[in-house]
């Protein structure tokens, strides 16, 4: 039996960022994984991967569109989509092998199966059994099922099988209008897929700011990307050789059906804790099958804590690697804290969205006294001359104190530009305080402190 200071399960964003913290805070630490890679969902079939064709297509769209407009003339881009497959691929490769070369710089020990606990500071792996004073669960989680449909990662996928489809297909049916599926139906639809996104809530992703979900609906159906909202998907039928979708308008209560070459089941994911023996031992679960833990991660077993997807909260994999980062200060002996009021989330599509903090329904529903300020990156220098001028900024601050409460973007590299938001709000920062920050001109970064200026006397360029 291997003895460790600490074991953590599963080699995904939160449990390998655990494991390289441990072992830098000088515990002798040990992380167990099944994949023939490191890096989880995220590196191997999630994050990594889908960016890497969102990037491609999103260069295709370019020289279809803007190329010419800017005096660049070339021939008509052919897309090779097994070449496009092979740069995702190495895309992956390259992530997943610079863990396993940091486990190796920190001296984490990869114990290569899949884990069990098998009682009190104790983790079998195929059939080993090794101890540890401490236990991370890290393992994820996985698409969840849509009751009544078959998947079988050929026709009717996840978002898995999604991104390793053999050929664009002609006609794509996504089921769920959240982040996973608009991203990979934009994928898609770049390509050359006609798209059509059914989605059981009268909107598309649901949380999101009600205007900037509206303005990103607007534009993702300029793009191809058709709606259907309101509607009850009830069954799949894949015997024809092609799919027949059914479903119900939740509005009229009448069944429609539609038909696909492929379709993506996109509607949430699950917390992964098969065969992992937890609540074997006793251990609290949640009503939504989630791992129960205290304000500290630790759950209702001694010893074992418990971090990201399989956890409450959002399923990031940056919340992940936080609460990583925190629970390994914590067994080591010091103060680990997550901020979950500054956790940013970001839809990877063209243009990007991206958020942090509260937004103008939740602050409404609690009554707090705010104030918006709204800026378009058509008044944007940076963003018009690069041909991304669609959406704005909205900047959420208090009505009384002028503290910042929350950000929403839509637009040019959105998922950067909100963590100045982010680096504000922890500093407790004023709405003026960014309003009075030198920003350098031409940059997309600029319309943030527009926005900033409109809670107050007015931006100067809308």
């Amino acid at each position: 039996m291997a003895n460790y200071d600490v074991i953590v399960i599963g080699a995904g964003p939160g449990g390998y960022v655990c494991a390289i913290r441990c072992a830098q805070l000088g515990l002798k630490t040990a992380c167990v994984e099944g994949r023939d890679t490191l890096g989880g969902t995220c590196l191997n079939v999630g994050c990594i991967p889908s960016k890497a064709l969102l990037h491609a297509s999103h260069r295709l769209h370019e020289a279809e569109h803007t190329f010419a407009r800017m005096g660049l003339i070339a021939e008509k881009p052919k897309v090779d989509f097994n070449r496009m497959l092979a740069y995702k691929a190495e895309t992956v490769k390259g992530n997943t092998t610079g863990i396993e070369f940091l486990f190796k710089k920190n001296k984490v020990d990869w114990l290569k199966g899949w884990g069990r606990l098998a009682g009190a500071g104790r983790v079998d792996v195929g059939g080993t059994a090794h101890s540890a004073r401490h236990i991370v669960i890290a393992t994820g989680s996985v698409p969840a099922a849509l009751p009544g449909i078959h998947v079988d990662e050929q026709t009717v996928v996840t978002s898995t099988g999604a991104l390793a489809l053999k050929k664009v297909p002609d006609k794509l049916v996504v089921i769920g209008a959240g982040v996973i599926g608009l991203e990979l139906g934009s994928v898609y639809a770049r390509l050359g897929a006609e798209v059509t996104v059914i989605e059981f809530l009268p909107r598309i992703t649901p949380g999101l700011d009600a205007e900037v979900a509206k303005t990103f609906q607007r534009i993702l159906k300029k793009q191809g990307i058709n709606f259907i909202l309101n509607a009850a998907v009830s069954g799949v039928d894949t015997s024809a050789g092609r799919a027949k979708i059914t479903f119900t308008d939740r509005k009229k209560g009448t069944e429609m059906a539609t038909t696909a070459d492929i379709v993506l089941v996109a509607t949430g994911r699950r917390p992964f804790t098969d065969g992992l023996g937890f609540a074997d031992l006793g251990g609290e679960m949640t009503e939504r099958g989630q791992v129960a833990v205290n304000a500290h991660w630790v759950t209702s077993l001694p010893g074992i804590y418990a971090i990201g997807d399989v956890i409450e909260g959002p399923m990031l994999a940056h919340k992940a690697e936080d609460e990583g980062m925190a629970v390994a200060e914590i067994i080591a002996g010091k103060a680990g804290h997550v901020n979950y009021d500054v956790i940013p989330g970001v839809i990877y599509t063209a243009p990007e969205v991206a958020h942090v903090g509260a937004t103008e329904e939740s602050l409404k529903d609690s009554g707090i006294p705010y104030k918006a300020g709204k800026f378009p990156f058509m008044g944007n220098a940076r963003a018009k001359l690069v041909h991304q001028a669609d959406g704005f900024v909205k900047l959420l601050a208090h009505a009384e104190t002028d503290r910042i409460l929350g950000c929403h973007v839509i637009g040019p590299a959105a998922g950067d530009l909100i963590h100045e938001i982010c680096v504000a709000m922890e500093f407790g920062a004023s709405a003026e305080d960014l309003a009075l920050t030198c920003h350098a001109h031409p940059t997309c970064s600029e319309a943030l402190r527009e926005a900033a200026l409109a809670c107050g006397d007015g931006a100067i360029h809308a």
